[in-house]
């Protein structure tokens, strides 16, 4: 199945303490289920003493969302929208698939084109 939500997309929280808070999607966790949004989400990470850092000290960073309480952001509309897939034959056969926004009907992504057996 094809990921619904992919890095650098603009992601809406829908759920939770960040609830209706909008960011990119810096990266995806596909085995976990876990996106890290740009901005949402932020975390005290505590650093020892190293030799790069002698001070060591805390560094604000963004902690992993759950991939079901979040959806794209329509960028015609800016409303959060779910997404589907659209797949489709060219003349040559080639399979051509997009990514487009359910209520707009704007394409987010379009794939290349594959060959097909």
């Amino acid at each position: 199945m094809a990921a619904k939500i992919r890095k650098n997309d603009l992601v809406e929280v829908i759920a939770g303490d960040h609830k209706g808070e909008q960011g990119r999607v810096l990266r995806v966790d596909p085995k976990n289920d876990r996106v890290f949004i740009e901005g949402v989400n932020l975390v005290y990470r505590h650093l020892r003493p190293s030799r790069t850092n002698p001070q060591g000290g805390r560094i604000r960073k963004e902690a992993a969302i759950h991939v079901s309480n979040v959806l794209p952001v329509d960028p015609k509309t800016g409303r959060r929208s779910r997404v589907r897939f659209d797949v489709q034959r060219d003349s040559a056969g080639k399979v051509l698939s997009r990514k487009r926004v359910t209520r707009s009907g704007t394409v987010l992504e379009e794939a290349k084109a594959t060959a097909t057996k």
